[in-house]
């Protein structure tokens, strides 16, 4: 058994945060289950937003932010975020995270992107992800207070009360279950998108924070709003790399096959409408013309400006055959980022004491039915020193005696192909069942099909030894069936969720809340 003061389940933008302020008072263990580099945050080109700009104000990024999220945000969540905007940027160049200046080397160089009404994106050329985690591990490993288990797995979170005492975790590399007593927990293992066959997410984004805390008794919300990034390249081998939206920000246009722009007929704002709207949209054209693709194009802009602000997203194309200096490039929208999750209030508590969720693993309702550009890595760091200050507020000393992980009564498995299998199958019905457009019909397939898959899964469970692959699955089968779930209770189409038997929206919108009682 391990005992550490306050445990994080994540090493990305939000858990490095959270492990960074706690650190000051408290030992902290990192859990990560691959190498702490392999988290979303790695991988966002982006940026991240923030009031800055001469001409912008807080009740502008507000408002963009209230208009986005389709109704249902939460105000209270959204006027928190944006006003601690500024202070979560100087934080991070605090922690050496070197962003892109003016010319004149005075400002910061700040960019504009889908639903933003004014130029407010602080990046780091166009590897803005790179750059914070880069500074954030480096930090976080030279600081005494933390300790980082990479290639570890939570399997469960152990509660009792309503209260969270640790977590059995999985050593991926021992292939065995080790027992963390915690006096916090804090769950910050990024999103879900990898419940879908396409997705510009690491392969590690398989939804474990929200199954864990489902397990635990939590409340979630909101998960029937996946976001699906618009523009990811379109090749067999280049696994969905993703193609920043800064692109579109900077003047890139969506053309079909016949080389003509389509983005005006869908909305007013053209290529810089919401993610939401650009995805269907692209979505709408590839099944009217049947076509496996669209492009985007950047190509009428200056070639030093396009290398200079997008040097990284050149040089990949470049390896698949395409100069984004010369020619269009093919895209396809792929699942990109989880707007619901855990329920959260402004501390990142939930209702189970003791656990905290930040970053995409939470919802705090920030992004309520869709997340504007750039406002989630901005989340990860705002919550995360929020819930870090609860945890030092609030804290207290878990007296508890835990039991060791029994795994007397399973046998090791001879086959692996009902992982694999399952795997595979789960993926490919949410991407035809409960993707970009849904229907009432596809979602009841879904619900019938994942209950077959969850009583297989189950079953693997109880009978046999665990492995990493196997915990994976058990996580995404879970948050594939509260996404079927939640998705069918929404009775409207809004923001990220469009279903062709409910194409109006209601008058009043609400933000959904599940849990194991209500379900």
């Amino acid at each position: 058994m391990i005992y550490t003061q306050v445990l994080i389940i994540g090493g990305g933008a939000a858990g490095l945060t959270a492990a960074i302020e706690l650190a000051k008072d408290f030992k902290v263990s990192v859990i990560s289950k691959e190498t702490i580099i392999d988290s979303s945050t790695w991988y966002a080109q982006g940026g991240i937003a923030a009031v800055m700009g001469e001409k912008d104000t807080f009740e502008e990024h507000i408002k963009d932010t209230l208009e986005v999220g389709d109704g249902i945000s939460n105000k209270e969540a959204v006027s928190y975020c944006v006003k601690n905007s500024k202070i979560a940027i100087d934080w991070l160049m605090e922690m050496g995270v070197n962003f892109t200046k003016t010319k004149d080397g005075d400002k910061l160089h700040l960019t504009q992107e889908g639903g933003h009404s004014q130029r407010r994106v602080a990046h780091s050329k166009d590897t803005t992800g790179k750059e914070v985690s880069n500074s954030l591990i480096k930090q976080a490993r030279k600081t005494k207070n933390i300790s980082i288990f990479e290639n570890h797995l939570a399997v469960n979170l152990i509660s009792k009360n309503k209260t969270c005492l640790g977590a059995y975790v999985f050593d991926k590399k021992k292939e065995k279950v080790i027992t963390f007593r915690s006096d916090a927990t804090v769950l910050a293992s990024g999103g879900a998108s990898k419940v879908y066959l396409y997705t510009s997410n690491p392969d590690g984004t398989s939804g474990d924070g929200m199954a864990l805390a489902w397990r635990a008794g939590c409340e979630l919300s909101n998960m029937e709003f996946n976001q699906f990034h618009p523009t990811c390249l379109y090749h067999p081998e280049a696994k969905s790399f993703l193609i920043s939206e800064a692109l579109r920000g900077e003047g890139a246009v969506l053309l079909n096959h016949e080389n003509k722009r389509f983005m005006k007929k869908y909305h007013s704002k053209s290529e810089l409408a919401p993610r939401d709207i650009v995805a269907r949209s692209i979505d709408e054209e590839m099944k009217k013309t049947g076509k496996d693709f669209m492009f985007l194009d950047i190509s009428h802009q200056p070639k030093n400006m396009i290398l200079k602000s997008f040097p990284a997203i050149h040089k990949r194309c470049l390896e698949y055959g395409f100069d984004i200096t010369k020619e269009k490039i093919p895209i396809v929208p792929a699942a990109h980022y989880s707007c619901g999750g855990v329920k959260t209030g402004l501390s990142g508590e939930t209702n189970i004491k003791r656990l905290y969720a930040v970053g995409e693993t939470s919802c705090t309702g920030l992004h309520g039915a869709n997340r504007m550009a750039s406002n989630s890595l901005l989340e990860c760091i705002v919550f995360a020193k929020s819930a870090a200050s609860d945890i030092k507020k609030n804290y207290s000393n878990n007296k508890s005696i835990l039991k060791e992980w029994d795994n007397s009564k399973v046998i090791r498995s001879g086959e692996n192909v009902l992982i694999s299998h399952n795997w595979d199958e789960t993926r490919r019905l949410m991407w035809d069942y409960v993707g970009v457009v849904r229907s009432n019909d596809r979602l009841q397939k879904a619900k019938e099909k994942i209950k077959i898959i969850e009583k297989e899964v189950d079953s693997f469970y109880k009978n046999f030894e665990l492995s990493s692959d196997f915990i994976e699955l058990r996580n995404l089968v879970l948050v594939s069936k509260l996404i079927i779930e939640s998705s069918i209770l929404r009775k409207e189409s809004r923001g990220l969720h469009f279903n062709i038997d409910y194409p109006k929206k209601l008058k009043e919108g609400k933000s959904s809340v599940i849990s194991i009682e209500t379900l």
